[in-house]
């Protein structure tokens, strides 16, 4: 009798133990995670998922403007060919370890489109994009390949490239008779342009208003869309156009000055973003 009382405990532990792996983690069944993530990249949830879908078929997965991320690009001219793009992120990284897995706020990878087609992810900040493309957008997707949206539109960014940069040449060798022909330095690249998309709802700006570095010479292309009707002003360039209620505009400059210029509405006095150009 006393050997039944004293083996009674042990019995119970045992069956606790096997009720607490069968529950997996935090009392529910387990999910099985890729190499490098943690439960919480396996089944956790951003966001809210949409029924809309992008060109090429992901769904729209919705974030409040203040917690959305935020992108910029900037190419730059390859010596041997096609351009060298850097990506600027806010409230965002790169988790190319957990692709494939849950869909969690502020992290993801971002797709390439060439001339409106995707053509490749990027994984990291900088990437190399071949010669002969007219326009560049960055896409932000989460792991789980949905688009990161605020108020229905997808985060991006898109880049007119104006220029197109041509492989290095090789000179021929000059004979040793005659005269030395002078040639003349080719002129440095023109900066790429770039192309800003603002939306104004009632007194929000999105994305939120910040600073925007810009190389002297750059071109941009403003794209403002208000729901209501008002003029957008890029003080120290004295460009202006008149807004629509829900219909696009398009200012283009180029920033042939340097210092600090506000972009703001007239009528609703909101400041839109600010252009450093250096």
């Amino acid at each position: 009798m006393r050997a039944r009382l004293r083996t009674a405990p042990f019995a119970a532990a045992a069956v606790a133990a096997a009720l607490l792996l069968a529950a997996g983690c935090g009392g529910r069944p387990t999910t099985h995670h890729k190499p490098g993530t943690g439960h919480e990249q396996a089944t956790g949830v951003g966001g809210t998922l949409l029924a809309a879908r992008d060109e090429s078929g992901h769904r729209l997965r919705e974030l409040p403007a203040a917690d959305a991320p935020s992108v910029r690009a900037e190419a730059r001219p390859d010596t041997e060919g096609g351009w060298n793009v850097h990506l600027t992120v806010e409230r965002f990284r790169f988790t190319p370890e957990s692709t494939g897995g849950a869909a969690l706020a502020g992290r993801g990878h971002a797709r390439v489109l060439v001339d409106g087609r995707e053509t490749a992810r990027a994984y990291g900040p900088w990437f190399h994009l071949p010669p002969g493309a007219r326009t560049l957008t960055v896409r932000l997707h989460a792991d789980d390949h949905t688009v990161w949206a605020v108020s229905g539109r997808p985060v991006q960014t898109t880049l007119s490239l104006t220029s197109t940069p041509s492989p290095t040449s090789t000179l021929s060798p000059v004979p040793p008779t005659g005269p030395t022909p002078t040639r003349t330095p080719a002129p440095p690249p023109t900066p790429a342009g770039r192309t800003l998309d603002i939306r104004v709802t009632g007194s929000t700006v999105t994305p939120a208003p910040s600073r925007v570095e810009v190389r002297k010479g750059e071109r941009i292309t403003l794209r403002v869309t208000s729901d209501r009707a008002d003029t957008v002003h890029v003080h120290g360039y004295d460009r202006e156009a008149v807004l629509a209620p829900g219909t696009p505009v398009i200012l283009d400059l180029t920033a042939d000055r340097t210092g600090l210029f506000e972009v703001e509405t007239h009528e609703s006095g909101l400041v839109l973003t600010q252009l450093v150009v250096r």
